[in-house]
């Protein structure tokens, strides 16, 4: 009986889900599959068929893509160190780490426009250093967008595999060291497949981050268009809500899709998990 009642306190979190989030999305998802009273599916055959929609979807795929691997790359050694440090360092580090989520999306934005600019701090370090003859285009590019991205989502694929990896019992490292193995040999074979949960949610928040992010997009990408700032234009610049609605299902199918991928992937690697 205590176990029943206890799921009554789950019901105010769920009607307002259900009314502000479920019904909204389907409402939004519904409207794409009728036009003037009829059923159809002349949006998405619009949109797929248009080279130019196309190209701002593998441009978001690509971006999206990059950012997520880069923050592994980057993000994975970070989190191990900082996962073998002392109760103090480590909160001193995660403190420093996730400061980028504390900073307003504009103001990032536009510090990363005066560094990446054509008078930008890059620009005129190469220059001076004689790499390149003139300046180069980084602001305004898919390039300017990962940079920006991979600020803003790094420290949250850092925060989810130092949870990870501070359950992972350094004596498993150790012992594998012992019986012959090298240090890269032991953290690939033994803690790699252990922090596959925590790589895999730190992922998929990345590439959704990415995927649906609109500000530093737009700020760092100029008329280089993606998804989420193509959404934005036919919504409130040429009022066009019908195409407006079926990108924002596409880009929800898009989640779905790689959030089911993800876990496919996660159990592959980690069974047992």
């Amino acid at each position: 009986m205590k176990i029943n009642k206890m799921y009554w306190l789950l019901l105010p979190g769920l009607l307002f889900l259900t009314v502000f989030m479920l019904i909204p999305i389907i409402l939004t998802i519904g409207s794409t599959f009728v036009q003037e009273g009829k059923p159809t599916l002349e949006g998405y055959l619009y949109f797929f068929k248009d080279a130019y929609f196309n190209r701002i979807l593998l441009t978001t795929l690509r971006v999206s893509v990059f950012t997520t691997v880069i923050c592994i790359a980057l993000g994975y050694p970070v989190a191990y160190y900082i996962s073998r440090l002392g109760t103090r360092k480590k909160g001193i580090l995660l403190a420093l780490s996730i400061f980028p989520l504390l900073t307003s999306p504009v103001v990032r934005s536009f510090s990363w426009m005066i560094i990446l600019g054509r008078k930008g701090l890059v620009n005129n370090a190469l220059v001076a250093t004689g790499i390149v003859d003139k300046p180069i285009e980084i602001l305004y590019t898919p390039t300017a967008m990962i940079i920006g991205l991979v600020h803003l989502f790094l420290p949250l694929i850092i925060i989810t595999l130092v949870g990870v990896m501070e359950n992972v019992d350094s004596e498993l490292i150790r012992a594998a060291e012992s019986l012959g193995a090298s240090r890269f040999t032991a953290l690939r074979k033994v803690l790699f497949p252990l922090t596959i949960p925590g790589l895999i949610i730190g992922s998929v928040l990345v590439f959704v981050g990415s995927l649906t992010a609109y500000t530093t997009p737009a700020l760092l990408g100029g008329k280089e268009r993606v998804i989420s700032t193509f959404l934005y234009q036919n919504a409130m610049t040429l009022n066009d809500w019908y195409l407006a609605s079926v990108i924002a299902t596409i880009m929800i199918v898009i989640t779905l899709v790689v959030v089911g991928l993800m876990n496919k992937v996660a159990t592959k690697l980690n069974p047992k998990g």
